[in-house]
């Protein structure tokens, strides 16, 4: 029986992304799948993925994000020595290692280098696998990328297909669910700002009931909510915040009708559970690489030129992509769905699946990067042979920009393997 281990180091909406590529893994006939995580998401773990084995490790958290870099590395080590030797005493077929962070490299070394995907240790040295690497390259382009749980999926030769993934969305009844807010601070509405919008949605849908979503941090953010909200609404309204562990956070989102949020985890838990998400992605938030994953979600899309930046960096056009949100066209658009009342600034984006995975269609508002986005897609399915990209002067240019020459030279482990024979010559001369 084969037995193949993903490493997932992440946090909470990155575990609920792994779902497509460990699917992949499961469909493998008589095949076992191991998941190496953080032990904090190992409850969730469970609820999601029941037939997955699990190896729990101290990859993050608050004490650790307090010691100096040294420190962390020894404690780390420390901890996790009984979970090394466990994994290293397992016979896998396969690895796929999909973050790129020290702690990640040494679990990599535990294995045969030709056994590992994505990133790999060999002879001491850090190796970014060719699929990894490309994806480093095209990230220049985030406006045309790729959805993280299709990049990861693609590790796999033959991914089982996005549709199959998660559930078509379909409301449960439950009322409506707002997310206060994401990890990152800009990516999410202020307290006024998505009042307006909770306001609309309640109204125009009729909905009774009103649940709060996030951590005992969003609790201030969520009473503020609440004495903005009108009292009709405000009545109804429950507030969750830092009351719900993961497996009633699972009851009660997998109950309600719709659920509004930034880009979160309880987002990506809400597609994984076939509830339809009203998703506001603005400042480093892009749809096309972190969007809800699945059929019947819907994103309103900051849409202005610095947009998606890097959280990271600090903003140098105080928040514009706020904006559109802060103004009252969008409730009226939300009333009416008449593109004309669609403020500049933002575009309504339908989610939707090709052969590569994960995308998104225009309802209202611009998309310039359509064309080019279809033409990037035709050439990853060339790279990929998931499909029979038309050949182009577009797609020579993207080959031309996005393949180095070590790739034709030094196949790796996934070349080597035939995953990406099927490049066009039309590409590649």
């Amino acid at each position: 029986m084969p037995a193949y281990l993903v490493i997932q180091l992440a946090r909470f909406g990155d575990l609920v992304q792994t779902k497509r590529l460990l699917l992949s893994l499961l469909g493998e006939t008589e095949a076992e799948v191991h998941l190496c995580l953080d032990e904090s998401l190992v409850a969730l773990a469970r609820l999601l993925y029941p037939t997955v084995h699990l190896h729990p490790v101290c990859a993050h958290g608050t004490v650790l994000a307090k010691l100096p870099p040294a420190e962390q590395a020894r404690v780390l080590l420390e901890r996790n020595v009984t979970a090394f030797r466990e994994l290293a005493g397992i016979r896998f077929s396969r690895v796929y290692n999909l973050n790129f962070s020290p702690l990640n490299y040494r679990l990599a070394a535990l294995f045969d280098p030709q056994s590992v995907r994505g990133h790999v240790w060999q002879n001491g040295q850090e190796i970014v696998g060719q699929w990894s690497r490309l994806a480093m390259r095209w990230s220049a382009m985030r406006r045309i990328g790729l959805n993280i749980a299709d990049f990861w999926a693609w590790h796999h030769a033959s991914p089982v297909p996005a549709t199959e993934v998660n559930p078509v969305a379909k409301g449960k009844g439950g009322g409506l669910g707002v997310v206060m807010a994401g990890r990152e601070s800009r990516r999410s509405l202020p307290p006024k700002v998505l009042a307006a919008l909770v306001t609309a949605l309640l109204d125009i849908r009729g909905d009774d009931a009103l649940v709060l979503l996030g951590s005992k941090a969003e609790l201030q953010a969520a009473r503020q909510l609440e004495r903005e909200l009108p009292g009709r609404h405000a009545r109804v309204l429950k507030n969750l915040c830092g009351a719900t562990g993961w497996g009633s956070l699972v009851d009660v989102v997998g109950g309600l009708d719709l659920v509004l949020t930034p880009d979160t985890g309880t987002m990506h838990l809400a597609a994984h559970l076939g509830i339809p998400v009203l998703a506001t992605f603005l400042s480093s938030a892009w749809c096309f690489e972190t969007g809800p994953y699945g059929l019947g979600h819907q994103v309103l899309q900051a849409n202005i030129e610095c947009a998606p930046c890097l959280e990271s960096q600090p903003c140098t056009a105080q928040v514009a992509c706020l904006q559109p949100f802060m103004d009252t066209d969008i409730v009226r658009y939300l009333s009416t769905l008449d593109a004309n009342h669609l403020p500049s600034g933002v575009t309504v984006f339908n989610s939707d699946t090709d052969k590569l995975g994960q995308t998104f269609t225009a309802k209202a508002g611009p998309d310039p990067q359509s064309e080019l986005r279809g033409r990037f897609r035709d050439f990853l399915s060339e790279h990929l042979s998931a499909g029979q990209g038309e050949p182009s002067q577009m797609l020579n240019e993207l080959a031309e920009r996005l393949y180095m020459e070590r790739d034709w030279m030094v196949p790796d482990a996934e070349s080597s393997s035939g995953r990406f024979s099927g490049i066009s010559s039309s590409i590649i001369t």
